[in-house]
């Protein structure tokens, strides 16, 4: 019965292989060079000093501008894969890291870190969600709905698996190579989605292809605004979809904040460096890997969306707690084992939108969600930075270092709430009545 599953399973993610694999590659690239990056910063800012308050306020101002720009960019991305194809988004947005690192690669003074957070913003812009966007709405292309949940799980769980590869290979590797290993295999991941990825959306002959420049920028303009306006249209008429973007505010408003100073209160609370920041993150990876690709499938149709998003909302609380009230250096890994649950709240979030929405608005279902979050993680840095830096220094009122994601921990039990109120439903039959969208169905069922 079980390999029976599993073959069933492995039958239908066949169509996803070439998404997959360099989805894989990409995200062991960008995640050996995090652990390393929270030493190289702080070396550059500030030199031979444990706190580095210019480290956190520089990742906190990344944070809003990436929030700010994001709230445009997702939902228009989501958009432009829905009208003119998954695979020239997917080039766009794998490609954007290679700069960046190949600066630090070169040179790691105080300049090459400023020049570094410059194209790393413009790269999250792009890049930072996007990715995981754009990938849904390719398997939803591809993929059975019945499937669409273990299909988003096995995404998530590839996901966990190259965090795992990406920090053993940090933990081993030596420093000086980690930038130009990642580097290697940031390039191949382009070059083999242009090979072997194939197109899942036809994109439509336009109209206009002869009319006049500024009549042309104009009908673009119209365009995009009809678009946007039809992807709110298609958020708001579904309580559902309503319901699951306030989960995903307030939760990516919570964990974006802990995640953003997490490391820098671990360096300062307790000495941490690029070997403990590996383990911990190895931690969250080796039991995210078996509850998303095992356990959600598994469980999914026993229990359905809604019980696994309020269960691993519950564990991402548990986990800020844990961090913010750590009293020794062995309870951050216990804190980490909470990711195995908590890292479900993303593939159930996906498996809600897909299921509430019709198959010609999964791009922009999930990018409008996608936007949503966007503004929290803009949101967040504004309380989290200063927060942070206040109870880290010796001028906190009281001793509580992890104060500051003790109090990000109230807005994943806000999200807690609005998942318990939740009701999953099926999208209706909804006519485009815009003729600008050109909203095509996919190539490939």
């Amino acid at each position: 019965m079980a390999a029976g599953w599993w073959r069933e399973n492995l039958r239908e993610l066949r169509p996803l292989l070439h998404l997959l694999l360099p989805l894989c590659v990409h995200w062991v690239a960008e995640e050996m060079t995090v652990s390393v990056l929270v030493d190289v910063t702080t070396n550059a800012l500030c030199p031979g000093r444990k706190t580095c308050p210019q480290a956190i306020y520089i990742n906190g101002l990344q944070q809003t501008v990436v929030g700010i720009f994001k709230m445009i960019v997702l939902p228009l991305l989501g958009q432009l894969a829905d009208e003119h194809g998954r695979k020239p988004l997917l080039l766009l947005t794998v490609s954007t890291t290679i700069i960046p690192f190949t600066i630090l690669a070169i040179d790691q003074s105080k300049g090459s870190v400023y020049a570094y957070y410059v194209l790393r913003t413009i790269s999250y812009i792009i890049s930072q969600g996007s990715i995981f966007c754009i990938s849904v709405a390719y398997a939803a292309d591809v993929v059975d709905d019945s499937k669409r949940p273990a299909a988003f799980s096995w995404i998530t769980g590839l996901f966990s698996a190259s965090h795992v590869i990406g920090n053993v290979l940090a933990r081993f590797l030596p420093e000086d190579y980690i930038f130009e290993v990642s580097i290697a295999l940031l390039v191949f991941v382009p070059v083999y989605m242009t090979i072997f990825l194939t197109e899942t959306v036809r994109p439509t002959q336009k109209a206009d292809q002869h009319i006049p420049f500024l009549n042309k920028t104009f009908n673009v303009v119209q365009e995009r605004f009809y678009s946007m306006k039809h992807a709110v249209n298609v958020v708001t008429s579904s309580s559902a979809l309503k319901s699951i973007s306030f989960v995903s505010f307030f939760y990516e408003l919570g964990m974006s904040g802990i995640s953003s100073v997490l490391l820098y209160y671990l360096k300062s609370a307790f000495g941490f460096n690029k070997n403990q920041f590996s383990e911990i993150l190895m931690v969250v990876g080796v039991g995210s890997i078996f509850s998303q690709i095992l356990v959600l499938p598994l469980l999914n149709p026993l229990v359905g969306e809604k019980l696994i998003l309020c269960a691993a909302l519950l564990a991402s609380i548990a986990y800020g707690l844990l961090y913010g009230l750590a009293w020794a250096s062995w309870v951050p890994y216990l804190s980490a084992s909470f990711g195995v649950i908590y890292i479900l709240v993303k593939p159930s979030t996906y498996a809600v939108i897909s299921k509430a929405s019709n198959s010609a608005d999964q791009g922009k279902a999930q990018g409008f969600v996608a936007g949503v979050q966007s503004i929290a993680s803009l949101l967040s840095p504004l309380a989290m930075t200063p927060l942070t830096t206040w109870f880290l220094s010796s001028n906190a009122p009281f001793d509580c270092k992890g104060f500051s994601i003790i109090f990000a921990s109230i807005s994943m039990v806000i999200s807690l709430c609005f998942a318990c109120t939740l009701k999953l439903e099926a999208p209706s039959n909804r006519i485009l009545e815009d003729n600008t969208e050109n909203i095509e169905a996919p190539l490939l069922s």
